[in-house]
């Protein structure tokens, strides 16, 4: 069928909004027609090249929308269902079977590899010519998007499509290091760097849980003040000081738990600095291609535990079935972190977002009549 999407013909090209021709949905596939895009760093990654997405092609994975048609085999899901796009997997590797689907055997093929995992892209110019698909199982930057029936997670009546879309990634990413990976027992000090989209979501995670200090770092007092709402006991201002004493004092010790969601390697290691023995720093920011850190090996040897993070671990289905029933209840606004665009505002959603105007910049679709 022919689409609209925003195609990026190469590193640091712009966003085109083109015609394309998308394939009708195969076995196991969805065609969805998407309601919302939310937009995450990744795509700027991707867009850069620190991600090895082939380009041409397109890009976007925090889409929701309703099911528009199934391909042979798919029995859960029917037209009109309205669903939010998750993680890609094969489903059959062994971290798969073992219920960690965000760390598949094929993850990098399913992710950037530009097409299905069994080969061949979706999506091609109006001549035929091919360009790349399925970045993160979806490249939702588009009216419609072609996606496994395995990675959907259907959204219950009444909630707002248009807002779900982030819950694929962002959202997902920050509350599923706190609900999957960290497991906060009562009385656990976590502090949390860098307060955009991930960050907050932890932050709104870690107030569902026991622990009961919740420190947020940022140099941006807006974020920090928003953090407070959404559930930090404290926050640092990371401008001129030294932030690992900041955490300390304010813990009257090392944290229990650090998590670092800007990538930026100078913050990765503060984050690691600022737990001590038997505490834990959780990687969650997308550094640059190739970057690297070094830890004092004294102290990360007795018992401190560095973890790396993808989408948050766990099952989409879960994870982010949990998060909506959290949002319903009042519990988890994530609400307040989203700006919405128009879809041909892709550029300028991302650049704002870039510059720290926007937290969770989201693309409307426009609808076809």
């Amino acid at each position: 069928m022919r689409i609209t999407a925003a195609l990026v013909e190469g590193l640091d090209a712009p966003f085109t909004l083109t015609e394309l021709e998308l394939d009708d949905p195969g076995p196991g596939e969805v065609l969805v027609e998407l309601a919302a895009t939310g937009i995450c760093h990744t795509d700027g990654l991707a867009r850069h090249g620190d991600l090895p997405f082939p380009l041409p092609g397109v890009l976007g994975h925090e889409g929701a929308g309703t099911v528009a048609a199934v391909g042979p085999g798919v029995t859960g899901f029917t037209e009109g269902d309205p669903v939010v796009i998750g993680w890609p997997s094969c489903g059959t590797c062994r971290n798969c079977r073992a219920g960690e689907p965000r760390y598949c055997l094929r993850l990098g093929a399913a992710l950037t590899g530009g097409g299905r995992l069994d080969g061949g892209t979706a999506l091609h110019r109006l001549d035929g010519t091919p360009v790349s698909s399925h970045f993160f199982g979806q490249s939702s930057f588009a009216t419609h998007s072609l996606a496994a029936a395995a990675a959907l997670v259907r959204v219950p009546d009444g909630m707002p499509l248009e807002l779900m879309g982030p819950l694929a990634c962002g959202i997902s990413t920050g509350a599923g290091a706190v609900f999957t990976t960290v497991r906060p027992r009562p009385g656990d000090r976590i502090v949390v760097f860098g307060t955009g989209t991930v960050g907050l979501a932890a932050i709104m995670a870690a107030r569902n849980s026991a622990a009961t200090r919740i420190i947020a770092v940022d140099r941006h007092a807006s974020r920090l003040e928003l953090a407070r709402e959404l559930g930090a006991t404290d926050t640092v201002d990371a401008t001129g000081i030294d932030v690992v004493e900041a955490v300390h004092d304010l813990c009257g010790g090392p944290a229990d738990y650090a998590l670092e969601c800007t990538g930026v390697i100078s913050v990765v290691r503060q984050a690691a600095d600022s737990v001590g023995m038997l505490g834990t720093c959780v990687l969650i920011g997308g550094a640059p291609a190739a970057a690297e850190f070094t830890l004092d090996h004294l102290s990360t040897l007795w018992g401190k535990r560095i973890v790396g993070v993808l989408g948050g671990g766990g099952r989409s289905e879960e994870l982010i079935t949990c998060v909506m029933d959290l949002y319903a209840q009042g519990r988890f606004p994530f609400d307040r972190l989203v700006e919405y665009f128009d879809f041909a505002d892709v550029q300028t959603a991302l650049d704002r977002s870039y510059a720290g105007e926007v937290i969770k910049p989201v693309l409307r679709m426009p609808r076809r009549s």
